[in-house]
Parts: C-alpha cells; structure tokens; sequence
C-alpha cells in the first residue's frame, strides 16, 4: 500500500487506496490536520500497519444506543439466558441510551464511561428519580457494556474496548443475613398449615433455589429413593413465568431428602390430588408439585410476597426468599457438614463458590477442627 501526501495551506494530509469492498466498491481513506510531513507520515505507517494486522477499523457513525438496541441486543439473544437478555435489556434503556445512547460508537472512551459510572452512582435512579444508584447495580451496567463492546471488538465495529481501561465502582459485601436453627424451625412451625408447606419445608432442608422449587414436577421426584432431581427452574422474563434449564451442568443435579421432608411430600401429594379432583376439567396439569389451585404455575415473586408476610406474621427477622438458602448452607457447615457435600447439594459451579460465599462460617470451623484433631492427636 503506498500513501500519497499533499500540502494544504500549512496542514499536510495523506490519503490511501483500500482493497475493494465485497461489491467492488473503491475504497479510499484519508487523514489530515498534520503540522508536518513527517507527521502526516507517521500516521500514514500507523494507518499501513493496521490494515495489514487486521486491527484497522472502517469509521462509522453508529452511535451507542443504536448498536446496543438495534444490533446487539438481538444478537445475542439466542446466545444468553432469558433473564440475563432481558436485564441487559433494562439496563440499557433505563441507564446507557438516556446518557450515552447519541455517543458514537467509535469516539466512546474510558474518562467518557468513568464519567457516566459516576453519574448514575450520584442520581441514576429512575424512581425515586435522581436518587442515587447502587454500586452493585452499577458495576453490573459495567459488565454489560464490557461484554457489548468485546463483541463490537468482534464485529470489527470497534479496534479496542474502551471498557477495559474504565474504572466501574467496587460494591461493597454487603453482610449477609441468614436464620439460626431455631429461627428456621420456628417459620416451619409457623407455616404447618399453609397449603405450599411442603414447598417452604424442601426450601429449609434442601437449600433449593426458588425457581428449582417451583419448577419441580412429580417425575422430578423419588420419594422411594428420597431423591429430588433438579433439572429445570421457573424464571421472570418481563412479567411472564417461563421454563428455563440450571445455569451451570452442576446446576443439574440429584438432592437427597430426609425422612421428614419426605413424609412431607407424600402428604402434599395426597392434598393435591384432593384438590385436582375438587376442581375438575378446568385443571391445568403441568405435572408440577407445587402450584395453584387450579394447577397453573406459581408466579416466583407471588411466592416470595407469600414467604415475606409469613415471615413477619411469624415475628422472624427480615430477610429475603433467597436468604433460606444461605440459612441452610450456613446450617450445613456448621454442623461440620464438608464443604464438597453442601456445594454440590446446592449446586454450585465449583467448591470455591460455596467457601467464598460462606467464608463467615469457616472460622469456627477451623476453631472446632483445631481442637478436635488436637483431643485425637493428645489423647486429651
């Protein structure tokens, strides 16, 4: 490729003939504004080693919001779960198109996202408006933007991330709120007679996520064997409840019951066939254990509204649906149960997962071990 240069006044330009395009097209580049030639040739040998490296990159004037809206967010939508598309989604239209959405694609940079980050931390709230952002929320806007503008990386749309060299906030852990024991038995005891009770008590003793709860279908379940199998989970997509697999092959996995969960389940079982036969032909069989009165799905946040009011009519602490399952792992360690067990009963993606989740537990159990192997060890 050779550069041609010519002098305008007192600015030097170059300019350079591209392969043609796919439809014959010419292609021809220039640059200028060079206080000198040997500038200007500089930047010619610049420009020369990207399009022999394969890094050069056509300019555009797609802007930000247009890529992610237009182009991104439908490309990967078979790609990510319905959930993840669907958050993505909100982020963008809630907090990146109103703020950057007419910054062109190509001029976005990392002072210009440092700038944003610290706009929606100081009032990125929609509602209240104005209010500040959390952290936490915003460096998930971060990891969205990252991902979108690799794959513009990709596309041949960008030559580099400018998301790498941005500085999104550090959230702080927040601390984590689980119940005691006897916390957990006194909700049992509060929700005996609760229709769903076999779904509260397969929650506390199993440590289930919410959406493999109530995603569960009687062939999912071996009360002979005690034995759940997890292999799909009810989500959130908008406002509607769909089917969706495990997020990790761990996810995918077989639970053990113990003897009280499943006399449980049998007495549920037999309650539901009570009511399948109350109700009629209007029953919505899904096969599912838990679920309406007339057989449909439960809506997962309808479930979480129910599990706060029991909580409260039961004088318990507050904490969220989700908390049980940190209860119960917290539970399970303590009892000195091992590490590998409770993650794979949880399913977690690897045992790290589960120690760094629960690493508040793991000091008074290094205090029991530490005196238990010395009792062994000393004879004492």
């Amino acid at each position: 490729m050779r550069g041609h240069f010519k002098r305008r006044g007192d600015r030097w330009y170059f300019w350079a003939e591209l392969e043609p395009s796919a439809t014959g097209k010419r292609r021809q580049v220039s640059r200028g504004g060079f206080g000198t030639r040997k500038e200007a040739e500089a930047a010619f040998a610049l420009f020369r080693d990207q399009v022999r490296t394969g890094t050069y990159v056509e300019p555009v004037r797609v802007t930000l919001g247009a890529y992610l809206v237009d182009e991104w967010l439908p490309a990967i939508r078979a790609s990510v779960r319905p959930t993840t598309h669907d958050h993505y989604a909100r982020m963008v239209r809630a907090h990146v198109v109103p703020r950057l959405g007419d910054v062109r694609l190509q001029t976005l940079s990392p002072p210009l996202l440092n700038a944003f980050y610290a706009d929606l931390l100081l009032g990125g709230r929609r509602s209240p408006p104005g209010t500040p952002l959390a952290p936490k929320t915003v460096r998930h806007v971060h990891t969205m933007l990252h991902k979108a503008l690799n794959d513009a990386v990709k596309w041949g749309r960008v030559s580099k991330n400018a998301a790498d060299l941005a500085e999104p906030p550090r959230p702080a852990t927040p601390d984590m709120k689980v119940w005691d024991t006897e916390q957990l038995r006194t909700f049992l005891e509060a929700v005996t007679d609760d229709r769903l009770f076999a779904a509260w008590m397969l929650m506390v003793t199993t440590g289930m996520r919410r959406g493999e709860v109530l995603g569960l279908r009687w062939s999912d379940v071996n009360l002979d064997l005690a034995r759940v199998s997890v292999v799909r989970t009810l989500i959130v997509v908008g406002h509607d409840v769909l089917v969706s697999e495990p997020k990790t092959a761990k996810g995918r996995r077989s639970v053990a019951l113990d003897p009280a969960t499943v006399a449980t389940l049998r007495e549920h079982r037999r309650g539901q066939r009570r009511e399948r036969l109350a109700f009629g032909e209007g029953w919505n069989d899904e096969h599912l254990v838990f679920a309406l009165e007339d057989g449909t799905r439960i809506h997962p946040t309808r479930f979480s509204a129910w599990f706060s009011q029991h909580a409260r009519r039961a004088g318990l602490p507050v904490i969220r649906l989700h908390d049980i399952r940190h209860s119960y792992a917290t539970a399970a360690l303590s009892a000195g149960i091992p590490a590998k067990v409770v993650s794979e009963r949880l399913g977690h993606a690897n045992v790290s997962i589960t120690l760094d989740t629960y690493s508040h537990v793991l000091p008074s159990l290094q205090e029991n071990s530490a005196a238990a192997v010395a009792a062994l060890i000393l004879g004492t």
